[in-house]
């Protein structure tokens, strides 16, 4: 949540660090800001709203200079004001910082401030951050080295919370200093100039060798290059890599919005969960980062799985796959909730924390408390260099490529594909033949084609959409691996439609849910040809019994279903373990569309932000 930029180098400032901003917007659209320093002192400009107001701002009274810092926000502590926004000042106004997460202490520190006679202008956490450092610097010695360096670590002593940071400061005029704790931060390293961002697809465009800082990590950027400190005792190093994906991977490109770009690489993006992870041989699959043996594969007697949102509703799907195919017994939890509660677990039990980003931070907290507890704990992420796969004992990546969209579509059947191929290799070692494993890859190398099918019939389900768009409420249906897609449904339609919705357990709908159907109020049941169908079908009848309008998804071929459903989205014909990543797209299509109907903004969803990094 929130985005960060910051350049030193021989450019001038302004134009990257608002080209920055905009690839990061989808982290924090409150309100945005830059502070540059031009020669002669700090010049700050900020407003309210998306980034387009900061750039009307600055098209009339531009920043000069090449070093610069910038924010783009989503409000914690404080309104969505011009004034709230960063990047904010200390007391003297020579020094401003921009900052991500919370700083949890940020009342006693204020107070403690206060007692000095300072006088605070915002309500957030951020400007008692700025002023305990303007503080620090401003105590030490005019001559000492690295001032501002000295004056963030000493400040940070002091801080509880989370943070990834970056201060200048007039009296130093040709230094960046950055810092992070559970809060990302990047630095990117160039010709002659570097940066530091919250994401490097900020940055990919300029830069394409970066290093991520951890937890703890301070460091400083000048005319002659970085150097790296730790707050702690811990020995300070940074492991240089180069980014994976190419700067087209995170533009737009003939696609009215981000969201259905990435809907559309599905065919991609699932192929590359699959590539090199089948066995075509031994008739199973090969994840060889789980860094476990066989044996200690095979002495798995439970696994836990959690997660936030998106990533909990493919964990779901998750469970039921796993459990059909290699009988091992498993448990969804929210991170949120596993992270505080005691839940026994014993020794055999495997952990899997499911992010996107690799940095959310209850997924990253239910995490190290499986740790602490002394269990095994696997990721599965998208992001190689991202705290999750850091601090895990192993995992499986997505290869899903870069996910702007706020909305999430292509992590989620990318997390769903790495389920099936684990349930493969687990089950090939317990119960499935080799015949069934050969069946199982040759449904898994079917689907690119598959959604190829699905994603054929965007028009037709724009049309649907268009049918039921002056809806208020919308219920989704589905039974066993599919109920976790209803869930995932709703969850789209109400992030992107800001409509009412709701999953359930078809079989739920008769124990309370039945009373919210009437004609106004489409339900959406997931109702594949599977062992299911004839009870999908009653629960199809309940609900057009008393008026309400049905919108099925059904498989090809399926004729009786017309007889039921007043509208219904084909999806080719799939194994039960497969066809839920077909149902969710449809529901994905159905959402965007529902969504450009109604003329919401589908990439910036209101009061949302991509990566979840604040408690």
């Amino acid at each position: 949540m929130c985005g960060i930029v910051a350049y030193l180098g021989d450019k001038e400032a302004q134009p990257l660090l608002l080209e920055g901003l905009r690839r990061l917007e989808y982290r924090g659209y409150d309100s945005s800001g830059i502070a540059v320093l031009n020669g002669k002192g700090l010049e700050i400009t900020k407003k309210v709203g998306r980034i387009d107001q900061l750039e009307r701002a600055l098209s009339s009274h531009p920043l000069h200079g090449s070093l610069g810092i910038s924010h783009t926000r989503w409000a914690t502590h404080g309104k969505a004001t011009d004034v709230n926004a960063h990047p904010h000042t200390d007391a003297s106004g020579k020094l401003a910082i921009v900052h991500n997460g919370v700083i949890e202490n940020y009342g006693i520190l204020k107070k403690k401030l206060q007692g000095k006679g300072l006088q605070f202008r915002t309500e957030t956490d951020t400007e008692v951050l700025a002023y305990l450092i303007g503080l620090h610097f401003d105590t030490l010695d005019t001559e000492t080295e690295n001032r501002l360096e000295h004056a963030v670590m000493e400040a940070l002593r002091e801080v509880t919370g989370t943070y990834g940071l970056v201060a200048v400061h007039q009296d130093q005029p040709d230094t960046i200093v950055g810092a992070r704790r559970g809060s990302p931060l990047v630095l990117g390293i160039g010709q002659h100039e570097h940066f530091l961002a919250s994401d490097v697809s900020a940055i990919v465009a300029h830069t394409q060798t970066v290093a991520h800082l951890r937890d703890f990590d301070v460091v400083t950027i000048d005319r002659q290059g970085y150097r790296l400190k730790s707050l702690t005792q811990n020995k300070a190093g940074l492991e240089i890599s180069q980014v994976d994906y190419e700067t087209s991977e995170v533009e737009l490109g003939d696609f009215p919005h981000y969201m259905l770009k990435e809907i559309f690489e599905q065919t991609v993006s699932v192929q590359n969960a699959i590539r090199g992870r089948l066995n075509l041989e031994e008739c199973t699959a090969q994840l060889g980062g789980l860094n476990l043996t066989p044996q200690e594969l095979r002495e798995i007697d439970r696994i836990v799985i959690t997660g936030c949102g998106t990533a909990l509703h493919a964990g779901m799907v998750g469970e039921y796959i796993i459990e059909s195919l290699a009988h091992v017994p498993v448990e969804v939890d929210w991170a949120s909730e596993f992270r505080l509660r005691n839940s026994p677990l014993d020794r055999r039990t495997l952990v899997l924390a499911i992010s996107q980003s690799g940095e959310t931070e209850d997924t990253l907290g239910a995490l190290r408390e499986a740790r602490r507890r002394g269990h095994r704990v696997l990721g599965v992420c998208n992001n190689v260099a991202s705290t999750l796969a850091r601090e895990t004992d192993g995992g499986v990546y997505m290869y899903a490529g870069p996910e702007i969209s706020v909305a999430a579509t292509k992590s989620f059947t990318s997390q769903v594909v790495i389920f099936i191929l684990l349930g493969l290799l687990l089950g090939r070692m317990r119960f499935l033949s080799a015949s069934q494993g050969r069946e199982m890859i040759e449904a898994l190398e079917a689907l690119p084609d598959q959604i190829t099918a699905v994603l054929k019939q965007s028009d037709h389900i724009r049309q649907i959409a268009k049918k039921y768009s002056d809806s208020k409420s919308m219920l989704f249906f589905g039974r066993q691996m599919q109920y976790g897609i209803a869930l995932e449904g709703a969850l789209k339609m109400k992030e992107i439609t800001y409509l009412h919705a709701e999953g359930h357990p078809t079989a739920e709908l008769k124990h309370g849910v039945i009373a919210l159907v009437d004609e106004k109020t489409p339900s959406i049941f997931l109702a594949p040809k599977d062992g299911a169908y004839d009870k999908n079908i009653n629960n199809v009848q309940q609900v057009k019994a008393r008026k309400g309008p049905v919108i099925a998804i059904a498989t090809e071929g399926d004729e009786e279903i017309l007889h039921h459903a007043d509208d219904v989205f084909y999806v080719p014909d799939a194994p039960e373990y497969t066809a839920p990543i077909l149902s969710v797209i449809t529901l994905q299509l159905f959402a965007y569309h529902m969504a450009v109907i109604l003329g919401r903004d589908v990439d910036k969803p209101r009061n949302l932000a991509k990566s979840v990094t604040v408690p």
